[in-house]
């Protein structure tokens, strides 16, 4: 985990408990706010004319509430909400299932604390009388399964009291930043395994390419050597020289693969006019993004056009691929099209890797490949 991310702050244990009982006492407060607001609006609250301004009235009472309710979740469980503002309906259906559920957890701990009563009455009581092994042993069991029924329903409220709280001030910074947490350690998992992928793939292509031509060439250099005549000799060199440009050719086109060069002494723009021009199909490209960018918005645009440009002209048998990049100083956006059959697997290594390469910027890709085309990819990069 990165140093700069830290970790969630989450309360203790005896602070989230004192957390609960003051929730049972707000419950009480905000009971008798509705009772008293509905003997006192609850005439205006029926009549159409006086409804809006009743309902106003309710409702900037429920919010004072609703503040306290808030100020509890900060104080007592480190729930720290952004700014976020809720409907009048909202507040008012917040408060009222945080009454119900605040004065139901009051009726467990009420009963919980009458349990403990007794069970120092049943223990005081076992030094003045006497008792079988198998009577005491039931009153143990029953009474431990009713503290764990009690434990299990405490929790279940407080579990509900978090969620009532999200779903009226969205989610908390804690969580929020656990969303994150999980986020980057995905988006790191998928990073490595998309250059496992890669390395593997250079390698491929260097085993089955590129090797496989220079030991082509090392026989024509044997054969050219132990040629009887000075005309089958020049015919082999001939030969030799054609494998060793094609040699140098696919060494070229691995090295891009890998990473281009162009990218660092002539930009994005040219950069993506090398992969155009290599393209065994035509490339309409439209570029209108303003430079610089980010290194490594850069090299994630360039592979998302290299490898779905390369996609349409070896699987998809399209007969034009369209280029768009465009953006501003705060994102960009690379959209490539092809005119192919279509049926892009979206879970291919291929596409995996790149979507794992443009998550790891905190942007998106959408591949969008029905059956019989056209396929679409979109690429969303923030710069900031």
């Amino acid at each position: 985990m990165s140093d700069d991310v830290k970790q969630p702050v989450t309360a203790p244990f005896l602070l989230r408990v004192a957390g609960v009982l003051v929730g049972c006492l707000t419950a009480v407060l905000n009971l008798l706010y509705f009772v008293a607001a509905g003997a006192l609006l609850g005439a205006f609250l029926l009549w159409p004319r006086t409804r809006p301004r009743a309902h106003a009235l309710l409702a900037s009472g429920a919010r004072r509430l609703t503040g306290v309710e808030r100020r509890r979740r900060s104080v007592f469980f480190r729930d720290t909400f952004p700014e976020h503002s809720a409907s009048d309906q909202q507040i008012l259906r917040y408060l009222a299932a945080r009454t119900y559920s605040g004065l139901l957890c009051a009726v467990v701990v009420g009963l919980v604390d009458f349990g403990a009563v007794l069970a120092g009455i049943f223990a005081v009581s076992l030094t003045h009388t006497s008792m079988t092994w198998v009577d005491l042993l039931g009153q143990v069991v029953l009474g431990g399964t009713l503290l764990f029924l009690a434990v299990q329903g405490l929790r279940a409220l407080t579990e509900q009291d978090a969620r009532l709280a999200r779903e009226c001030f969205g989610p908390s910074e804690r969580e929020l930043l656990q969303r994150r947490i999980d986020e980057l350690a995905t988006s790191r998992a998928a990073v490595v395994r998309a250059v496992d992928v890669e390395r593997r793939r250079v390698e491929r292509d260097l085993h089955d390419g590129v090797q496989q031509r220079l030991v082509a060439l090392a026989m024509l250099l044997g054969r050219a050597r132990r040629g009887r005549t000075p005309e089958r000799a020049d015919a082999l060199l001939e030969q030799a020289h054609k494998e060793a440009q094609e040699v140098l050719t696919e060494l070229r086109e691995v090295a891009w693969r890998v990473y281009p060069t162009a990218l660092d002494s002539l930009g994005l723009r040219e950069a993506l006019g090398g992969v155009s021009e290599r393209c065994a199909v035509p490339v309409r490209m439209e570029y209108d993004v303003p430079e610089p960018l980010p290194s490594a918005v850069e090299t994630a645009a360039y592979f998302v056009v290299s490898e779905a440009v390369n996609n349409a002209a070896k699987h998809a048998s399209a007969d034009e691929v369209f280029v768009r990049v465009h953006g501003n100083e705060t994102s960009v956006v690379v959209l490539v099209s092809d005119t192919g059959v279509g049926g892009a697997d979206p879970s291919g290594s291929g596409l995996t890797g790149l979507g794992s390469r443009v998550a790891a910027l905190d942007g998106t890709l959408r591949v969008d490949s029905p059956l019989g085309g056209p396929t679409t990819i979109t690429a969303e990069l923030p710069c900031a």
